[in-house]
């Protein structure tokens, strides 16, 4: 009976489609993060046996099932964008339905081709992205969870690219560890970025380092699947395309072992186990950008060539228009940081192209806006503003915040005089800004008296000094639980509406102990920091997460707490559906 009570809670009994409102959210993600920590211990002592045993166990997991269904349909940003078969799944029985057949029938499964849609870059030009039909993008996240435990037991310490519990802010801290102090010892930079890398990565390398993973014949059919563009399909020979769920993965897999190549050496054992030897070079990289930190311009030039050797292997090179040897003196742009000594002092500031990005945007933002009332700018703008400074918070940003401030002011001045042409300026100022904020004393708040709303300032996200993520910790290493829980507890979040009391809950929903809200990753740059602010906002307003107000047992204290509102329906009618319309989750 135990053993049959087992194979259940893995693969669920046998022909029996359970209901999706009746899933236990909690108890699915405690099933595979259990299943990611074997693997991860197993990869970490090399029985690659006990790997591929387990990671057999993750794909046939029911619990892995739904979680996958469950990232795709109501997690993703993309779970409303249709592949080549134009099907959306949002409602639950078709999300029950679709976990029933990777369980059972998807061995049959073919890679279908990607739609390829275009998305403009910061420079003016377009990145290619490859959109996968539903079923490929369950089916590779149900291949994510096998494949990343073995994969993050092995990755290098300073790879921050789409990894869990790694981000832009870690690597952005790594330069500055590395390079601060009057003297710095690795004063050069190989300023580096690879051309076009998810689209010509080797096939035949990056399968040859996956070795005898169970899904490798899938992984191979993915890659070849091909593309549909304006309904003419063009072979794919090489690369992967970026938008699959897999396909972030798959390109650090095929970039592992670049710190070894740039000649990065770590001590081993003692005190200082873990850190770059005081000769070696230090190679920071956050997915295809990289820096490398060099004691003189010899030895920057010297890894370049290295790299380059290296590169072709697998198919990739050096876009020789981005990749530059500097000083640090002259300083550089990385993730949209830059940095630079000034006076023997390392700053890192947001970049002049990040600015004038911003700048721009937020004026266009505003003349779009002309016609319509103060509340509509309000909506719009506080997002953007939000989201820029909570990703621009960890640097010197203090003047950048000031001077986004002042222009905003102009922004909404000129906004509003245009609106009313024939009123004075003091009528204008006396109708749209006063002291709006609740706990602030100034009078120059843009806002709509009649809802109270105000528009939020740069200057009013705190600059604060991220905590870099230690060596090679992993979330999915049992033997750093401890670690990681204080790592999200005393992490900020950025300014918004409850944010103190999401944070002070570290993020937890009371009722049922699970997150509160999910997202594949936490937000790696502005405008994923401003889609952030926008969905704790809806979360809020739609009634997924709720704000209840409990009494203490203790007094008449009366507390502010947040739950998800299905738990706080549940509580109250003694039931134990979810509500299928209600996503939970980040977009």
């Amino acid at each position: 009976m135990d053993k049959l009570d087992t194979r259940d809670r893995v693969n669920g009994p046998d022909g029996v489609t359970q209901s999706w409102e009746t899933v236990d959210w909690r108890e699915a993600e405690q099933s595979v993060r259990r299943l990611r920590q074997r693997i991860f211990t197993a990869s970490k002592v090399g029985d690659l046996k006990k790997v591929r045993n387990l990671q057999k166990l993750m794909l046939r997991s029911r619990a892995n099932a739904l979680i996958s269904v469950r990232r795709v349909t109501e997690v993703n940003a993309g779970r409303v964008t249709a592949g080549v078969d134009g099907k959306v799944i949002s409602e639950a029985s078709e999300k029950a339905t679709m976990v029933s057949w990777i369980q059972r029938e998807s061995r049959a499964w073919g890679a279908q081709p990607v739609k390829r849609v275009y998305i403009p870059k910061s420079n003016g030009k377009k990145r290619p992205l490859g959109i996968p039909v539903i079923t490929d993008r369950a089916l590779q996240a149900l291949a994510v969870n096998a494949l990343e435990p073995e994969w993050e037991a092995r990755f290098e310490p300073k790879s921050y690219g789409f990894r869990p519990g790694r981000g832009c802010h870690d690597a952005i801290e790594a330069v500055f560890t590395t390079a601060k102090g009057p003297r710095p010892s690795r004063p050069w930079v190989l300023d580096a970025d690879l051309a076009a890398a998810f689209d010509r990565i080797n096939h035949q390398a990056l399968l040859a380092a996956l070795g005898s993973f169970p899904a490798k014949g899938m992984v191979s059919q993915w890659l070849t699947a091909g593309v549909l563009e304006k309904d003419a399909f063009s072979a794919t020979t090489e690369g992967t395309p970026q938008g699959g769920v897999i396909s972030p993965l798959l390109m650090n897999v095929a970039l592992h072992g670049m710190e070894k190549a740039a000649g990065v050496h770590y001590v081993e054992s003692g005190y200082n186990a873990g850190t770059t030897r005081k000769w070696a070079p230090v190679l920071i990289r956050y997915a295809d950008d990289f820096l490398v930190l060099c004691h003189t311009r010899e030895r920057a030039e010297e890894v370049k060539e290295k790299l380059a050797g290296w590169l072709v292997t697998r198919g990739l090179a050096f876009n020789e228009e981005k990749t530059r040897i500097v000083h640090l003196n002259d300083g550089c742009d990385f993730l949209g940081f830059a940095i630079r000594r000034y006076r023997g002092k390392l700053l890192i500031k947001p970049s002049a192209a990040a600015i004038r990005r911003i700048r721009d945007r937020l004026t266009a933002e505003v003349r779009s806006l002309r016609g319509s009332n103060a509340a509509a700018v309000i909506h719009r703008l506080n997002p953007i503003i939000r989201g820029w400074a909570a990703y621009y918070r960890i640097g010197v940003s203090s003047s950048a915040f000031r001077a986004l401030d002042y222009h905003m002011w102009h922004l909404t001045y000129s906004w509003a005089r245009h609106e009313h042409r024939k009123k004075s300026k003091h009528w204008v100022v006396n109708r749209y800004y006063g002291k709006f904020h609740p706990t602030r004393q100034d009078r120059w708040v843009f806002g709509d008296r009649e809802s109270g709303a105000y528009l939020q300032r740069f200057t009013w996200t705190a600059i604060v000094r991220h905590s870099m993520v230690k060596g090679i910790s992993s979330p999915d290493d049992p033997t750093l639980a401890e670690y990681w829980t204080m790592r999200r507890t005393k992490k900020k979040t950025a300014a918004g509406q409850r944010h103190g009391v999401l944070r002070a809950q570290d993020g937890l929903c009371p009722l049922c102990r699970d997150f509160l809200l999910y997202a594949d990753h936490e937000p790696q740059s502005p405008r994923e920091w401003e889609q952030w602010v926008k969905v704790v906002n809806r979360a809020l307003r739609t009634k997924w997460i709720v704000a209840e107000s409990v009494q203490r047992r203790t007094g008449v204290t009366v507390v502010t707490r947040l739950v998800h509102g299905h738990c706080l329906r549940r509580a109250g009618s003694g039931t134990a559906n979810l509500a299928a319309n209600e996503p939970i989750g980040l977009a």
